[in-house]
């Protein structure tokens, strides 16, 4: 690691940062022994990600030990991450429990991509349903000026959108939650959103998301068909 980080230093003009995770095997933590180092190698930032490589996304981000690294980081800036989808758990992490410099969000703006809006003001916004499908129809609207509108433009685009579905499903409106905030790692039964609209943005079946599609990009081709790359569920 150290000989990469300085040949990337010695061919490059630009800051090096290092993103890592708390170490291979999921009761083994390694990082607050890379932190001094990677801080003494030039690294202008690290980024620790509260998991072991083992652990994946399966269990709840290690804040605590974050905040223990971030004490041994000396001069280097620390950011930590993981978990991250409310306003609460992003100014908890940095004003009350003070355990990081600054939080890298992944997951969290997959799923609910006004997060940063929400952490700005410092509140839930009970966002609508025709507000989410609003966001969808930019993101196409980008895509389409980025790929084109010929049939590999849109089939792009698509592809994209799909994929990000997987992540957008999971969002469970704020209105009709019984406890606030959602957490990342919840997993609610199916519900019935307040319109149908809202019930269909939260359908985990990637048909529904294809109907989505349908709707800001037109039909399908007869022989398309969508397997996403995280779930085991797929469109034929």
């Amino acid at each position: 690691i150290e000989r990469i980080v300085r040949t990337m230093l010695a061919a490059t003009d630009c800051d090096i940062t290092v993103k890592f995770r708390t170490g291979i095997s999921r009761d083994v933590n390694v990082a607050h022994k890379l932190v001094p180092q990677f801080a003494s190698w030039g690294t202008a930032l690290g980024t620790l990600h509260g998991r072991s490589r083992q652990q994946r996304y399966t269990k709840v981000a290690d804040w605590d030990y974050i905040g223990e690294c971030q004490n041994v980081a000396e001069t280097m800036p620390l950011f930590g991450g993981g978990d991250v989808m409310s306003w609460e758990d992003y100014w908890g992490h940095m004003e009350t429990q003070k355990q990081c410099d600054g939080i890298m969000i992944g997951r969290g703006a997959l799923i609910k991509p006004w997060l940063f809006r929400e952490i700005e003001e410092r509140r839930v916004w009970d966002i609508s349903a025709s507000e989410r499908l609003d966001i969808l129809r930019q993101f196409t609207r980008f895509g389409m000026e980025h790929w084109g509108t010929d049939t590999q433009g849109i089939a792009n685009v698509r592809r994209y959108l799909l994929e990000w579905q997987s992540f957008l499903h999971r969002y469970i409106p704020a209105g009709i939650l019984e406890v606030l905030p959602q957490k990342i790692n919840e997993r609610p039964p199916p519900f019935v959103g307040r319109n149908d609209l809202e019930t269909l943005l939260s359908s985990p079946l990637a048909s529904d998301w294809v109907k989505i599609s349908e709707m800001l990009l037109g039909p399908v081709p007869d022989d398309f068909t969508f397997v996403p790359k995280h779930k085991s569920n797929s469109y034929e």
